[in-house]
């Protein structure tokens, strides 16, 4: 058993697991956010029934996403301290205002939203829960930050033996890092893609089963109809933003990390005006081409370049001159740690091709799946129509949020196995950044833990989502603020 490998598996795991709820957080609180603005403007009960129903599921999901993060951080000590030693200096500085500022800003009006119902007025009980949506963007702007400077390591230089960030100018180089420029609002298109889904998906459910049993409470029909009609809007518009954001993304993905590009697509040879693959068989061995159906020229527009260069020839270029980026450069750090990079480590610069070019396809056509069931439940809505209830009707509302969901998933898959065999792109090798004297049993125990413990919070989790998203809309009564000071606070759900 190899600590390396299992080391990966265990992060691989956890980060995976953890993403799951990370695009709910994010998205789902500025839609609960909306709908309460909706009601403190109107008044109408509708938009209050959805706040506290949607609240609700927002809740469970923040909770477990809480629960399951911490576990990454304790990671980067444990299981790779090495890399933390060489990037603690670039690291930590995001990663501690995230913490100080971001997740106290979540957790403290979260709060104050939770118990604060009838103690605060409507217009300042509104703001908590738009503080804690702000907050949610905050923690994912260091976080992605971080992630994006060991893309492209920017802001940076080698100095006693690490990593050191060159001072105010180089932490704004990371905070401005192109990668991150496209990746922020990617990751945020794709989490309103998720939570809108759900939204749809929850009140579409419940709209079929109102025409089945043919009688519903005053109002609901109406309150699900709009919250589904919204959600499904939200994930259509979102997919936009996904796809043009998307679109620049790949263009820099391929300045910065060509080789991810050459995999992502089965390029084996450089290739002028080259073809996007829709289905490729390559050899064993991951040199050559054996069968592809392609659209020709379609890579060569989505990559920026008329040529693409290709697997095999970006393995000659780095024996020969290194890690280089499209045109033929290195950030700074790369040039300095270069011959400590040669003198230390071989490396073979190719990643995994099956992972990196079936996830790529999974992320796009998951996606694409995610938009088409949106215009189906607005076309199955129309005039006033309800769905008929049934298997296949709940199946496509099952699949409405998990397709972009799993689309998500398999996005980040791509991103982080695209770049291997690098922790830090073509500066810090995967196999130079683990703990040094962790064992493989000490992983190996630790990664069957975290796999029981997180298979069983799975469990609660579905069980709680699944419990509330049926109970339905709940009864409201006006919302009154207490004047007597030293009234218990009461919690709202």
């Amino acid at each position: 058993m190899d600590p390396v490998i299992l080391a990966r598996w265990q992060f691989g795991i956890t980060t995976v697991y953890h993403y799951l709820f990370v695009p709910i957080t994010i998205a789902m609180s500025m839609l609960v956010a909306i709908l309460q603005t909706m009601w403190v403007r109107t008044g109408k009960d509708a938009y209050l029934r959805l706040t506290k129903f949607f609240g609700k599921l927002f809740l469970i999901n923040f909770a477990l996403g809480v629960v399951t993060g911490i576990v990454q951080e304790f990671q980067f000590g444990m299981n790779w301290s090495e890399y933390s030693r060489f990037v603690g200096d670039v690291f930590g500085a995001p990663l501690a205002l995230e913490a100080l500022l971001a997740f106290f800003l979540e957790s403290t009006f979260i709060g104050l939203w939770i118990f604060g119902w009838d103690k605060l007025p409507k217009k300042l009980h509104l703001l908590s829960i738009y503080m804690a949506a702000i907050g949610t963007m905050v923690s994912a702007i260091f976080i992605l930050a971080a992630n994006s400077w060991m893309q492209h390591p920017v802001g940076t230089t080698f100095n006693n033996g690490r990593a050191e960030l060159n001072g105010v100018e180089g932490f704004l180089e990371v905070l401005t890092n192109p990668v991150f420029l496209v990746t922020f609002p990617h990751v945020i298109f794709g989490a309103y893609m998720v939570a809108g889904g759900l939204m749809a998906a929850v009140c579409g459910w419940h709209l079929a089963k109102i025409n089945r049993d043919g009688e519903a409470k005053d109002g609901d029909t109406q309150a699900y109809r709009f919250g589904a009609k919204f959600g499904a809007w939200v994930l259509l518009v979102a997919s936009v933003g996904v796809i043009v954001t998307g679109d620049l993304q790949s263009k820099i993905m391929t300045e910065v990390q060509p080789m991810k590009m050459a995999a992502a697509e089965g390029v084996f040879q450089t290739e002028d005006n080259a073809s996007f693959s829709i289905f490729t068989i390559g050899s064993l061995d991951g040199t050559e081409e054996i069968f592809a159906l392609k659209i020709p020229g379609l890579l060569s527009w989505l990559s920026g370049h008329e040529t693409v260069k290709g697997i095999n020839d970006l393995r000659e270029e780095y024996d020969s001159e290194g890690f280089l980026r499209y045109d033929d450069t290195k950030t700074l750090l790369q040039q300095e740690y270069a011959e400590e990079l040669q003198a230390n480590y071989e490396v073979d610069p190719m990643p995994n091709i099956p992972i990196s070019y079936w996830t790529f396809r999974l992320m796009i056509g998951l996606g694409f799946v995610g938009i088409a069931l949106a215009a189906f439940t607005l076309w199955t809505l129309r005039k006033d129509r309800l769905p008929k209830y049934g298997t296949v009707w709940t199946t496509l509302m099952f699949a409405m949020p998990l397709t972009p969901l799993f689309a998500n998933s398999f996005g980040w898959i791509f991103t982080e196995m695209g770049r291997q065999p690098w922790i830090v792109a073509g500066v810090l090798p995967t196999q130079a950044a683990v703990s040094p004297t962790v064992t493989a049993g000490e992983v190996l125990f630790s990664m069957i833990a975290y796999t029981l413990i997180y298979g069983g919070l799975a469990v609660l989790e579905v069980w709680l989502f699944l419990k509330y998203a049926k109970a339905g809309l709940p009864e409201v009564a006006p919302v009154e603020v207490q004047k007597d000071p030293d009234a218990p606070f009461s919690f709202a759900y």
